[in-house]
């Protein structure tokens, strides 16, 4: 199963190409984070982190160490299963750019990068053309790997380096592109980001929860009748959102892409789509993928192949991965293929995930687990 890459096939604030570019930047420097924080803005690349909360980061960071700092924003777009970002980027890239000069303002950056797939590339350029923005925007084509997306590799790529995680424990706002406090952000975020600049926080929170306010992209894609891309609003119910895209039948849902949760048909009409309710299943939006299993499909078996696919994205840099991954991969493979009948199948792949949790240079590995984990708990040890 894979994501469509087919233009969005539901129109929405955030893909409005019409729109004009920001001029001139209505809010600056700690203005931005005022009105950012009241907004309540949060990460649209996985991790769901405050944007205020990095933005005075980087401000503190730049008080601190006295280099001028560097904005990123993060289009890479690693995950198979997701098209919002290349849908968002060569459908409304003025919109991101807008919210790139915005965070440049807020930060008082004198650089900026725009990390986007090779697809977006020349659209990408081509708006950036069109602009006058204070700090010039240098377009780089992201890496082809699944972990290319995470800020340290993306960092190690812009300094020339192999597009690879580094230290997970590295802090990027203190020390990011050649030594500079540097904010990464996702493109979607960047583009609530303009959003939130032409139009404010209360018009932000109009949407969404009061807990988790505004709207986030997701690309719904497996046995759906219309896949594609869809604004919805936080909070909304899991089912509906699914509902989009025409799924063929109630069947389990993959919920966060290749590094999410799985959620059987019962949890699905039953969450809400927020971190709050999704993480009562041990899941969370992730990045907005939603994949539908296919009725009679082997959810174990769909399972085995992802997670044979991201034991060879890895880095290569770390056991847990080099080594745990595979093996993971190959025992649901063989389970997933009706060779576990042994009564320890489900006490050996735990005792695998267990030997991979939490030892990685990054994050890899827990994803690949939490994965497994929740293959495990909807689908048995034998599906």
């Amino acid at each position: 199963m894979t994501a469509t890459l087919d233009p969005p096939v539901r129109t929405s604030p955030l893909l409005d190409a019409t729109r004009p570019p920001l001029r001139p930047v209505p809010l600056r420097g700690a203005a931005v984070i005022a009105e950012v924080a009241a907004a309540g803005l949060t990460g649209r690349g996985g991790a769901g982190f405050p944007m205020a909360r990095k933005l005075a980061a980087v401000n503190a960071a730049v008080t601190v160490t006295g280099r001028t700092p560097v904005v990123v924003g993060n289009g890479s777009e690693g995950e198979p299963a997701s098209s919002k970002d290349r849908v968002l980027l060569t459908t409304a890239p003025h919109l991101v750019l807008d919210g790139l000069a915005v965070a440049a303002d807020a930060v008082g950056a004198d650089r900026a990068h725009l990390v986007v797939t090779p697809a977006a590339v020349a659209a990408v350029r081509a708006a950036v053309a069109q602009r006058s923005d204070r700090v010039p925007v240098d377009v780089v084509a992201a890496g082809e790997h699944f972990v290319s997306g995470e800020e340290t590799a993306v960092v190690a790529g812009l300094e020339g380096r192999r597009a690879v995680p580094g230290d997970k424990f590295r802090r990027v706002v203190e020390s990011g592109v050649h030594g500079r406090p540097t904010l990464v952000q996702n493109v979607e975020t960047l583009a609530h980001l303009g959003l939130i600049a032409r139009s404010g926080a209360a018009w932000f929170r109009s949407r969404g929860t009061a807990a988790e306010p505004g709207t986030a992209l997701v690309t719904i894609s497996g046995a759906v009748a219309r896949p594609g891309v869809f604004e919805v609003d936080h909070g909304a119910p899991l089912r509906d959102v699914v509902g989009l895209a025409g799924p063929r039948g109630e069947t389990p849902v993959l919920v966060g892409g290749f590094h999410g949760a799985w959620l059987a048909p019962h949890e699905v009409a039953g969450a809400a789509f927020c971190r709050a309710s999704l993480g009562t299943f041990g899941a969370s939006p992730g990045a907005g993928v939603l994949i539908v299993l296919p009725a009679g499909a082997s959810g174990l078996a769909e399972t085995a192949r992802i997670t044979a696919y991201l034991a060879g994205q890895s880095a290569g840099q770390c056991g847990p991965c080099v080594n745990g991954l595979p093996r993971l991969a190959a025992e649901l493979g063989r389970v997933a293929a009706g060779h576990g009948s042994r009564p320890d199948d489900r006490a050996e792949l735990y005792r695998l995930a267990g030997l991979t949790e939490g030892r990685g240079a990054c994050h890899h590995p827990d994803g690949t687990v939490r994965l497994v984990g929740s293959a495990l708990r909807v689908f048995g040890a034998r599906s």
